[in-house]
């Protein structure tokens, strides 16, 4: 067991679908080494789940907050979950 793995959730909003958001976010979560997911939500705005260590998960988070060059990032929220051990990134939709 890794002690420093954890789980977060990002809801990111502002110009995030039809821009390729999820392909991007899936390649920087798995060159960073993450679980977890990512995909669109009803409400326009896209959902990630990343798991991993905490210093790969935070650059996640911080990738997240602009996002691939053709989106506009407008927020980003953030809530602690805990791990469930997953193994790879993939994009759910």
């Amino acid at each position: 067991m890794v002690v420093n793995r954890m789980r977060r959730r990002a809801v990111v909003r502002g110009v995030v679908q039809a821009v390729g958001f999820r392909y991007y976010a899936q390649a920087e979560a798995r060159r960073l080494g993450l679980a977890g997911f990512v995909r669109n939500r009803r409400d326009g705005a896209v959902e990630a789940e990343a798991e991993g260590d905490a210093a790969a998960v935070s650059a996640m988070l911080d990738w997240l907050a602009h996002g691939p060059p053709s989106a506009v990032v407008h927020s980003v929220e953030t809530s602690e979950l805990e791990p469930l051990g997953e193994a790879e990134f993939r994009i759910d939709f």
